[in-house]
């Protein structure tokens, strides 16, 4: 130990504690070392294996997984009850939300719980429905119960796992065998890549059976009644006045009919209709009031009313009948709705922001 020490530069007390000039210069002039971002270079390398993932399936779904895949949308379609999806551990996780994503797009669907199933679950299972079941090893072991049962019932079962040879895909009647990936996990053992794969998969699979149910928009509100997405689902049809609640003139109204008519039905104007209940013009709270000064009552509301006046029919998306109302140099307060022509209904921009079409 003393040799050590003895090889030491020799060196005093001052100028360990006084750098000299130099010392200084040579410190200012070199870069100042960085932090590295681990975080940010771990989540872009997660990200990056998970694109890798995805390629490799948009590559499958134009070949290797073509045919399986139009064999599992004909099946599903053919099916006269449900698609009963299943999994176990990340990709039971997964099959909550596929089975999520069909029922809300046309696809009558549900979860099936593998433990749950062997406990007396399997009776949602019925001989109508399709078993739409989630495996990346295709050897869950949970999944025993619902094969068996598949099969003495002759439930058509459609596998989805990355191992063709495995004893999910093998005992299914069609299996769509996706590509395999590498985890982004460092140890290959956490699901990521493989959860990304299904659940784009999944999505694949529920966007197909809605282009091919010609599932609409309006099919989408009946079924998305609540929060904002069914506020932007709304009709026209479902906010308009009808019947005796829509404010309408004949061609031969006076003005003083007019002002009667719009103070009765608070709408701020009127509709003016011909013999067949043909929209020929509108008359409203401005109209009134530019008249006026230079008329009297009885003068004939189809002298001064708008003619050609802007109308929707009742099936248009309510935002879209907003857009239209506020899309001019002076925005409609009042929107009519006509079929074919004929005045049927009445909007006002309250009933729009009521309904919180904003």
């Amino acid at each position: 130990m003393t040799a050590f020490f003895l090889r030491q530069a020799p060196c005093s007390y001052k100028s360990v504690l006084k750098p000299t000039r130099k010392d200084l210069a040579r410190l200012q002039t070199q870069p100042k070392p960085t932090r590295p971002r681990v975080a940010s270079d771990i989540a872009i390398r997660t990200v990056e294996a998970e694109i890798a993932g995805l390629t490799a399936l948009i590559e499958s779904l134009g070949t290797t997984l073509a045919a399986p895949l139009n064999s599992a949308l004909q099946t599903i379609i053919a099916a006269r009850g449900r698609v009963v999806v299943t999994g176990m551990g990340k990709s039971g996780h997964v099959a909550r939300k596929i089975a999520a994503t069909l029922a809300s797009t046309g696809t009558p669907a549900l979860y099936l719980h593998p433990g749950e199933a062997s406990h007396g679950d399997l009776g949602m299972v019925t001989v109508a429905d399709v078993v739409l079941a989630l495996s990346w090893s295709g050897e869950t072991p949970e999944l025993r119960d619902i094969i068996h049962y598949c099969k003495r019932f002759a439930v058509p079962l459609i596998a989805v796992s990355s191992e063709a040879a495995s004893a999910l895909s093998q005992a299914s009647d069609i299996a769509l065998i996706l590509p395999t990936a590498e985890e982004a996990c460092p140890n290959g053992l956490a699901p990521t890549t493989s959860t990304t794969m299904q659940l784009a998969f999944g999505d694949a699979l529920a966007i197909a059976l809605i282009e091919t149910r010609g599932f609409s928009a309006s099919d989408f509100r009946d079924l998305h009644p609540g929060g904002r997405l069914g506020a932007r689902l709304v009709t026209v049809g479902d906010l308009m006045v009808t019947g005796d609640d829509v404010p309408r003139l004949d061609q031969s109204a006076s003005i003083s009919d007019a002002i009667i008519e719009i103070t009765r039905k608070r709408m701020g104007g009127a509709g003016v209709v011909d013999a067949n209940g043909r929209l020929v013009g509108a008359f409203t709270d401005g109209d009134l009031r530019r008249a006026l000064p230079r008329v009297d009552l009885a003068c004939a509301v189809v002298d001064h009313m708008t003619r050609a006046p802007v109308f929707v029919e009742s099936r248009l998306l309510a935002s879209e009948a907003l857009r239209i109302m506020n899309d001019r140099e002076r925005p409609i307060m009042l929107m009519f709705v006509c079929e074919k022509g004929r005045l049927v209904g009445a909007l006002q921009m309250h009933d729009l922001i009521r309904a919180g079409i904003v």
